[in-house]
């Protein structure tokens, strides 16, 4: 079986890019019997001159323009394998379609018209391959025959070409001088720049390596529909990477259920498969019923995707209103589409002259780094793993307005914190109520939760507090990294995951501390609004967030343990505030400054949130709800 390869072919408007492929297509014998003929008979009807793109134009809209309008997909073979060649358009306001034909590429030919030279469509289509993943890229530099097939010119584009790509960490595998119209160093090597020495556009093509087959690669069938037939259940979708076999243990998630693929159903087929490959669009019965929804991912239990509510993102903006900072949208990942908001914007980068800048918003046809925020848990993978399910569309209103891909550089997979491998467990009810324990404490058991950057303070006032709260009868207790990280979590690293995973067995014990009567004080930098949305709802009742809050300027100047230092100099790895994100809290029960606050007037604003809130009156105002509810 012939190796494929999709290519993409983008640039400027007018630059040359169907003249191209409608060259490739002849020149190498590709063109289906009679196109050629058919495409002279009608341009003489029209007393037009022949144009090798209209061996390509799929719509008679773009014949009568004379612009390519949408992504034309044509089959083109060369010695060496077959290809897909995905023409793009070039104009501005058809960016989406040249983003629909980028996202489904693995290499790509980016079009440059030697007279013009770099052009602005030229650099926003050079940094979508960049923000697509796509690293085979080589330049033609096209129309050599209007600069008189010059060397000089050739190699100031050349320049310029290299010089703008390597700026955005893409390295040309080569630079091409042709003349589409006339077949120059297309297939044939041209006598007209004899000068040039390297190779031609299809042979740049065959230098391009064919990408790690989906098949090989873990499991993912997405599901895009459940089919109740008969009695049966069948779930149905296409394979986007893996083999599925009968007899397969599959994990959906996010919802993490498990059951056996008891059979494969596929249509007009005279026996029904055992196994199914990727691209095979099938349907699967299960050995149970299990209730799953249209955007599920199957996988195997080894190699499952990543579950999240919250996932960074370079994404290129198509939208006509900016996106900004708490605007929501639709998010479409394959079959799976969810409600979305913008948590933060990174940064922007424009693209026309890659400037990058700190900005709530980013303005149509620029790039950004963003922090996306989902209401549930979804199930996805990065990019750089897996492609197909790497990538996204954002949709605002009735349009698509953004597409871009998937990174979770700074933030965990969720799905270890949010599976309980436990089972047969029967909860245990106490012979003494909480309110009980309350009452002889003459206080509510709480979960003090100190949150903020290192540096902020939050240790020293959760000690402090602690003293004081002793002081007047409270029973309290500071659990923080020293007592924590040296016993209950002292086999948990410094990664994404083992951070998470700290914070929701601290979570945990806090909330046992709380129930007992004891108000628990945590003092971590507890950097991810999921993780303390999850020691909120294990304490739920008795969880109170304080955030801690100070400049990271303010707190790399105190810099008490040396760590910013470190940090900086990249001694310390995935660092809170420098390389790795913090998500300041939105709605804390309490804030304390403590940029221009001292240590005790800090401290009085808590002890005086605690008796308030935690006090003997809150105590007696318990006991009435509760023993009027019984």
């Amino acid at each position: 079986m012939r190796e494929k390869l999709n290519i993409v072919i983008v640039g400027h408007v007018d630059h040359g890019k169907s003249t191209l492929v409608g060259r490739l297509f002849h020149d190498t014998n590709s063109l289906p019997e009679g196109k050629f003929e058919a495409i002279k008979v009608m341009c003489e009807k029209r007393g037009m001159p022949f144009e090798w793109a209209f061996l390509m134009d799929a719509l008679q809209a773009e014949r009568d323009q004379g612009i390519t309008i949408d992504t034309c997909q044509i089959w083109f073979h060369s010695k060496k394998r077959d290809y897909v060649i995905i023409d793009a358009p070039g104009h501005k306001e058809f960016l989406k379609n040249m983003v629909t034909g980028a996202a489904a590429s693995e290499a790509a030919l980016l079009v440059i018209d030697a007279d013009e030279g770099m052009q602005e469509q030229s650099r926003r289509h050079g940094y979508l391959l960049h923000l697509l993943g796509i690293r085979q890229v080589a330049v033609v530099v096209n129309k050599m025959d209007k600069v008189k097939f010059s060397e000089k010119r050739f190699n100031k584009v050349k320049t310029d070409c290299v010089a703008y790509l390597e700026s955005i960490g893409i390295t040309a595998s080569e630079i091409i001088p042709v003349s589409a119209r006339d077949g120059d160093n297309i297939v044939k090597r041209s006598a007209k720049m004899r000068w040039y020495q390297g190779p031609m556009v299809v042979e740049a093509l065959d230098g391009f390596q064919v990408p790690v087959p989906a098949a090989d690669q873990p499991l993912r069938f997405p599901v895009q529909d459940v089919y109740k037939f008969d009695d049966r259940r069948i779930i149905v979708g296409r394979i986007e990477a893996g083999t599925l076999k009968v007899g397969d243990e599959l994990i959906f998630s996010p919802s993490n259920k498990k059951a056996r693929v008891k059979s494969i159903e596929a249509w007009s087929v005279s026996e029904q498969p055992s196994e199914a490959h990727v691209g095979q669009s099938i349907g699967i019965t299960l050995d149970e019923q299990l209730f799953i929804e249209r955007g599920h991912i199957a996988s195997n239990g080894d190699a499952p995707p990543i579950e999240t509510d919250v996932f960074r993102a370079r994404i290129f903006w198509l939208g006509k209103k900016p996106l900004k900072e708490g605007n929501e949208y639709k998010l479409k990942l394959g079959p799976m589409e969810c409600r979305v908001r913008v948590q933060s914007v990174e940064s922007e980068i424009s693209t026309q002259d890659l400037k990058s800048s700190k900005s709530e918003a980013i303005e149509r046809h620029n790039v950004g780094e963003v922090i996306f925020r989902t209401p549930k848990i979804i199930a996805l993978d990065e990019f750089v793993n897996n492609p197909r399910t790497g990538r996204f569309v954002l949709v605002d209103g009735y349009e698509i307005a953004g597409g871009g891909i998937i990174s979770m550089e700074g933030y965990a997979d969720q799905r270890d914190l949010i599976t309980q491998q436990s089972t047969n467990i029967t909860k245990v009810k106490h012979g003494i109520r909480a309110l009980d324990r309350e009452m002889r404490n003459n206080h509510l058991g709480g979960v003090l939760w100190f949150t903020g950057l290192s540096g902020a303070g939050k240790s020293t006032l959760a000690v402090e507090v602690e003293r004081q709260l002793y002081k007047k009868g409270y029973q309290a207790y500071v659990l923080d990294g020293d007592n924590i990280r040296q016993g209950l979590n002292a086999n948990l690293g410094f990664s994404p995951e083992d951070r998470a995973e700290n914070i929701r067995r601290v979570g945990e014990v806090a909330a046992l501390f709380s129930r007992s009567g004891v108000i628990a004080i945590t003092a971590f930098i507890s950097p991810y609004r999921s993780d303390r949305e999850r020691a909120r709802r294990a304490a739920i009742g008795y969880f109170h967030e304080i955030f801690i809050k100070a400049d990271l300027e303010i707190c790399e100047k105190r810099d008490p343990k040396g760590l910013y230092k470190k940090a900086r100099t990249g001694e310390i790895k995935e660092f809170t505030g420098i390389s790795a994100p913090y998500e300041a809290p939105e709605t804390p029960e309490l804030v304390i400054d403590t940029t221009d606050s001292t240590v005790q007037e800090c401290v009085n604003k808590i002890l005086d949130y605690v008796v308030e809130n935690l006090g003997a009156r809150a105590v007696r105002e318990k006991r009435v709800r509760v023993e009027g509810a019984e």
